[in-house]
């Protein structure tokens, strides 16, 4: 393949530098702009892979019943929400919520409210609730009362006519048939009252059921057997049955289950949950005569939607405040003019990039935010690259498009060289089994390739036109000069009012002996580099070694802000109820009204819950898990689950009110669920494999975990694993490795750069561990960062010292030269990306915090890691002994531990 002449690309770049530098600004304004209709989301397909049998199941269960439940917390007495007028106010949240209204009847707030936009959309898939299932619970019992009644009035008629027909037979006279007939009537009436009396005796029913009669209502919700706990529910002392603990998970609460359409979308879903709050605001249905009421939306759903939105904003202010340092930090650190061109081109690399993303219908998820700054850092530094070269060549005296020219022709093939290995490392997360992490990777190798087109073309056009002597004629040039020397005089300033805050004598100090460390790490470098590798690699070995013991935080109330509404009305969820999500088994079979079925569900249900803590007596309070909606719940005894016809009459009987919750029309589909604590994913993960080998479904029966819940818990696991983390970090590096085989066709010319790579992700690991610095699902692939921060300071020092050295300098000479130039341009660059890095420290959201924290870490191993180290391995690689060392290592090893190879036996010797 024949090699890109970047010279002649340069050549043409500077020739119209007014034309490539608008071409630029244009496509970064109309990427930025198309970037700003970027949402962010939160979709299941974001944590786990499309083809997996999860997420295919979870698919599955959320078409036939609904998405995860939003959840509306009914907080307040449970008598006062059950016995009084409150309870209809109830069942009008309730139909308000499903958008099933009326015809013609106007809905409560208007034709504008909250409940006609629902009934519009119709965004609900379920909705159940206390107040539906009481009102369900009263029309069928009145219904089935309607149809005895008129099941007893044909038989009455029927009783009458036989009785007459049998009296006109014998000859009996029109009165005597009347009479007999009106007594044959009455005694079926009278069985009638008498089935219908045991039954009110058995349920206390005196009367036909209405929804606003208390003592029926108490009878259907409350058992008499059970006492509520007073620290809990202060002044009541009614308990509701454990059976319907979904509905009415405690005396001082009740809950409203909302199951959306799984259709909607991330914006038709978020949508869905700002109705529903403003539902639930709305005075028609606020709870006038209980005690503490009011509502709570809560659930998976609202919490994932509300923290993308939280993080979000969060990041767009903290990036804005990154770059405002990143650009006070060029300012200052960086000495070419104009100081501000790399900054101004990485952003316009972003710009595209992720204006192209809107473009070709990408979304935006966390992980994929998180590309922007570290797009930025690199941007950064291939143009500082490029502009140093290019001063390099105009100190030499020529002029600003010859300088553009020879910048490309000595710089440009190490800088995509560099670049390469950088975008090769990434390439390892497209190996990652969380699609979210795979775009990232897919992202910054794009990304990498961008920000290098942009710096070649634009950055030198750019510098062509500054730096010439006409640039000084043209308008507006006294203005970009005076704007330069603004930011300078800020950058300075920003330095002046930071160092008055340190005494002068503590700045000496400072300076002096950063200065002597520095000395004294070069000179131990260049006088016995070997020693000094040897001490490095060990330290990175304890560093992979103890990186497996580096802990990851996936507790969702320490990675975010403790006042954030969502989270604080997730733990309001639990403390009221037990629970805070929900995991749910989906069973599939031919036939689920089969015994066995029925029969293994129940087994199954009773023993996880039983493991977990859970009894009728304790209810949810200290369990880990809790029962939800499932089809057995359906069955009130396990006596009428014992015979099929049984089972399938029981089931017809069900209002679908109920049924289509657990168990589709066919009846080949039902779930079984769960409801879980608000705990950790590594804990959640460990109750959901617990979950997996207790299945023991009879044959014929297929059961699976399903939910958002077992989807984030996966993903967590996933990512999270320290050997997985190892192994990517050793995938890097050989890829990595790979590349730079093939460019240099020379193992120890790769090898010379490669080393401190492979060294820094260690010593990276080693300081985080020591720190006690926790990662955390945003910063647990920073390992890669590591190696491709590194593959880029690392390449572009080793090529400028093999430069130096082919130009004919000593090896002494070589590396002063290199990092008074290279290695300057490194550190600014490498400055610069911190500076940027650490405003997320300020973040009030740790997941940001740490996530910034751990990257200035990295950032910052990487760039004195290599810098110190680099020395010593270029000096072994011109002894010739950087391929040999390992050998002299293990040797050095099996002496200072006194072992001995065994020597052959001598000929005609005993045999050893």
């Amino acid at each position: 393949m024949k090699p890109i002449d970047f010279e002649r690309v340069v050549r043409a770049a500077v020739r119209r530098p007014a034309l490539v530098a608008g071409v630029l600004a244009l496509l970064a304004a109309a990427g930025g702009i198309a970037a700003l209709g970027l949402r962010p989301s939160a979709a299941t397909d974001t944590l786990v892979d499309g083809g997996s049998d999860t997420f295919k199941a979870t698919e599955r269960y959320h078409e036939r019943f609904g998405d995860d439940a939003v959840y509306v917390l009914v907080k307040g007495d449970l008598t006062r929400q059950t016995l009084t007028a409150d309870l209809g106010r109830l069942v009008g949240l309730e139909g308000c919520l499903s958008g099933n209204l009326p015809r013609g009847v106007t809905p409560p707030g208007g034709a504008r409210g909250p409940c006609a936009r629902l009934a519009r959309s119709k965004p609900a898939q379920v909705v159940y609730g206390p107040g539906t299932f009481i009102n369900e619970a009263v029309r069928q019992i009145q219904e089935q009362f309607t149809a005895q009644q008129s099941a007893t009035r044909a038989r009455e008629a029927r009783a009458r006519r036989a009785a007459a027909e049998l009296a006109k037979a014998r000859g009996l006279g029109a009165a005597e048939q009347k009479r007999l007939g009106d007594q044959a009537a009455q005694l079926v009436q009278a069985e009638f009252v008498r089935d219908t009396l045991r039954l009110a005796l058995n349920y206390g029913i005196t009367s036909i059921p209405q929804i606003n009669d208390p003592r029926f209502v108490s009878q259907l919700v409350f058992d008499p057997t059970l006492t509520p706990d007073p620290k809990q529910c202060p002044g009541t002392n009614q308990a509701p049955k454990a059976r319907f603990a979904y509905l009415f998970p405690s005396a001082c609460s009740s809950l409203v289950q909302v199951r959306l359409r799984p259709d909607l979308g991330d914006a038709g879903r978020t949508r869905a949950i700002a109705l529903i709050r403003a539902a639930t605001r709305m005075p028609e249905f606020r709870l006038k005569q209980t005690r503490g009421a009011g509502y709570v939306v809560t659930g998976a759903p609202v919490v994932v939607s509300d923290l993308t939105d939280e993080i979000s904003s969060s990041i767009v202010v903290l990036l804005v405040a990154a770059l405002f340092v990143m650009a006070l930090t060029l300012a200052v650190v960086f000495r070419s003019v104009p100081r501000l061109l790399p900054l101004a081109l990485a952003l316009a690399a972003a710009g595209i990039v992720f204006g192209a993303m809107r473009l070709v219908g990408a979304t935006l998820t966390m992980a994929s935010i998180a590309v922007l700054p570290v797009l930025v850092g690199l941007g950064v530094d291939y143009a500082i690259q490029f502009q140093s070269r290019f001063d390099e060549a105009m100190a030499g005296g020529a002029s600003a498009p010859d300088a553009a020219q020879r910048a490309a022709a000595v710089g440009a093939p190490t800088i995509a060289t560099a670049s390469l290995a950088t975008a090769t490392g990434f390439l390892v997360l497209l190996l990652s089994p969380v699609p979210m992490v795979r775009a990232f990777g897919l992202l910054l190798v794009i990304g990498i390739a961008v920000a290098f087109v942009c710096a070649l073309t634009a950055g030198f056009a750019v510098l062509a036109a500054v730096r010439s002597p006409a640039a000084r004629r043209y308008p507006g040039a006294a203005a970009w000069r005076g704007a330069a020397e603004l930011c300078s005089e800020a950058g300075r300033l920003v330095l002046r009012a930071a160092g008055a805050v340190v005494p002068v004598r503590t700045r000496r100090t400072l300076t002096g002996g950063a200065r002597r460390a520095w000395g004294r790490a070069l000179r131990e470098a260049t006088t016995r580099p070997a020693r000094m590798l040897g001490i490095a690699a060990a330290i990175a070995v304890l560093g992979l070694a103890v990186d497996t013991q580096t802990k990851v935080v996936s507790d969702l109330q320490r990675l975010v802000p403790s006042d954030l509404g969502a989270v604080r009305d997730l733990s309001d969820l639990q403390s009221s109820t037990g629970v805070a999500g929900e995991i749910d088994v989906t069973v599939e079979s031919d036939d689920l009204t089969d015994p066995r079925v029925i029969a293994w569900m129940s087994r199954y249900q009773k023993r996880l819950l039983t493991k977990y803590g859970y009894t009728s007596k304790r209810g949810c309070g200290q369990a880990l898990l809790c029962p939800a909606l499932s089809l057995p719940d359906l069955f009130r005894t396990s006596a009428s689950t014992t015979d099929r016809a049984r089972i399938r009459t029981l089931l017809d009987a069900v209002p679908p009110y109920f049924s289509q919750a657990v168990i589709t029309g066919d009846r080949r589909l039902a779930t079984l669920a769960f409801g879980i604590k608000l705990v950790p994913l590594e804990r959640q993960q460990e109750v959901i494999d617990e979950m997996r080998q207790s299945l023991d479904p009879p044959e014929g029966v297929t059961a699976k975990l399903v939910g958002l819940p077992v989807l984030a818990s996966e993903a967590n696991s996933a990512v999270s694993s320290p050997w997985r983390r190892l192994l990517t970090v050793l995938a890097g590096l050989l890829l990595v490795a790979g590349v730079l085989l093939a460019v240099y066709r020379q193992a120890e010319r790769a090898l010379v750069p490669l080393v401190p790579i492979a060294l820094a992700t260690g010593w990276s690991a080693l300081v985080l561990f020591a720190l006690r610095v926790p990662l955390n699902p945003m910063s647990v692939t920073l390992g890669v960062l590591v190696i491709a921060i590194s593959t880029e300071f690392s390449i572009l020092l080793s090529e400028r010292y093999r430069q130096e050295r082919v130009a004919g300098h000593a090896p002494d000479e070589a590396l002063a030269r290199t990092y008074s130039s290279t290695g300057a341009a490194v550190l600014a660059s490498g400055i610069t990306a911190i500076a940027g890095f650490a405003v997320l420290i300020l973040s009030p959201i740790r997941m940001l915090r740490d996530f910034g924290f751990v990257t200035v870490i990295d950032l910052s191993v990487s760039l004195l890691g290599v810098l110190v180290v680099l020395p010593a391995v270029l000096v072994l690689a011109e002894r010739g002994e950087l391929l040999t060392l390992p050998a002299q290592g293990l040797s050095r090893l099996r002496r200072a531990l006194g072992w001995r190879p065994r020597r052959a036996a001598r000929a005609g010797g005993p045999a050893g």
